[in-house]
């Protein structure tokens, strides 16, 4: 029997993490031979999550630098994926979300007449440089895309509104599909020094590029208000390996009693520290979607967000940067119970965990029309 050949291309963890579930659900059909390829736009963080889900790259481009721009990441990825993409002629290419290098895999596919599949399509700020450059990225894939994986109803209707070419299908966000297969194996996140059963843990991530420089100290003195204000709470904050991000947040945190600043938590120990963990503040778009599923409120360290169901639906609040209102808001869910229940019980709008195998099914359809090339 033949076989149909597809390339899923990505480049850093988000992705990674998102992507897994799909890569294994392709890999379970015999009727696809599906190649994974890395850019390695990340590739510590990258590697971590394809070994837990016992996952393996067929190539990686091994674009990684240090200190590498933007204009950087997207030729080196142009100029391999080109090659590669024509050596192995895939029927398919399917990027996730917005980063640089999903940009570059579906600019590469479309250069090479290859359609596209975008998981996590739709998500929409409306502010072009907001977040910087994933705005751009999300938009610009959605106009040579031909296949739409929207995780929500909104995001179906921000194509609508966008005129977009294609197929718009509602699938549900992946990443739910990978949360709780993490999380059904009751993982542990043993942290040196902090005992989780002794303090309400709040877990922070900060990394996003719009909130460089005076919004990261900014950040960091409402981190330390908290601490402050309610001394039976620690700060559990993984640091992100760029150097920009970490040495603000050390010189500011590091020598806190209660601040617990740990190197990247790999996947199973960051869904463990979801379970475990009382509230959290973040600026990352994923924690938005995983936390509701565990039950935990999420205060989104941004003035945009392009998951805008998680307010709607009340498991999360835009907080910005300013120190006093991340203070305030997060003194009411620590004060207050029914506040902070109010949040913790409300239905995740992200997706049920059977996204994947919506797109497997969605793929073989348009593969199998008259529609694909």
């Amino acid at each position: 029997m033949s076989t149909i050949p597809i390339c899923i291309t990505l480049g850093t963890r988000p992705e990674a993490i998102k992507l897994a579930p799909v890569i294994q659900a392709f890999r379970q059909q015999p009727d696809f031979r599906t190649q994974v390829v890395l850019t390695g736009q990340h590739r510590e963080m990258v590697e971590q999550v394809m070994g837990l889900f016992n996952l393996a790259a067929d190539q990686d481009l091994e674009i990684m630098q240090p200190k590498q721009t933007l204009t950087e990441i997207t030729c080196r990825s142009l100029q391999g994926l080109e090659k590669l993409y024509q050596e192995h002629q895939p029927k398919l290419v399917i990027v996730q979300g917005d980063t640089t290098t999903a940009f570059a895999a579906t600019l590469a596919a479309f250069y090479q007449q290859i359609p596209v599949g975008h998981v996590e399509a739709g998500l929409r700020t409306d502010n072009l440089f907001n977040p910087y450059p994933e705005e751009a990225n999300r938009r610009l894939i959605s106009q040579l895309a031909q296949l739409h994986f929207a995780p929500t109803g909104l995001a179906v209707e921000n194509l609508q509104k966008s005129g977009v070419t294609g197929a718009i299908h509602h699938t549900g966000n992946t990443v739910i599909d990978a949360l709780l297969q993490v999380a059904g194996k009751n993982p542990d996140c043993p942290i040196p020094g902090l005992a989780w059963e002794n303090h309400r843990v709040i877990l922070a991530t900060v990394h996003r590029r719009e909130n460089w420089g005076a919004p990261l100290t900014d950040i960091a003195a409402g981190f330390l208000g908290i601490l402050e204000n309610f001394p039976d709470t620690a700060l559990l904050l993984p640091l992100h390996r760029n150097p920009t991000v970490r040495e603000p947040l050390q010189a500011a945190l590091g020598d806190h009693p209660r601040v617990f600043l740990t190197e990247p938590l790999d996947y199973t120990q960051l869904v463990a520290a979801i379970q475990r963990c009382y509230l959290l503040l973040t600026d990352s778009g994923g924690l938005q979607e995983e936390a509701p599923s565990l039950g935990k409120p999420v205060l989104v360290l941004r003035e945009t967000t392009e998951r805008p169901e998680a307010v709607s639906a009340g498991t999360a609040k835009l907080v910005g940067t300013n120190p006093e209102i991340i203070q305030a808001t997060a003194a009411e869910l620590l004060s207050n119970s029914q506040a902070y229940g109010a949040m913790a019980n409300t239905i995740n709008p992200f997706g049920d965990g059977q996204a994947a195998g919506r797109i497997v099914k969605i793929t073989r359809d348009f593969l199998h029309s008259d529609v694909a090339p």
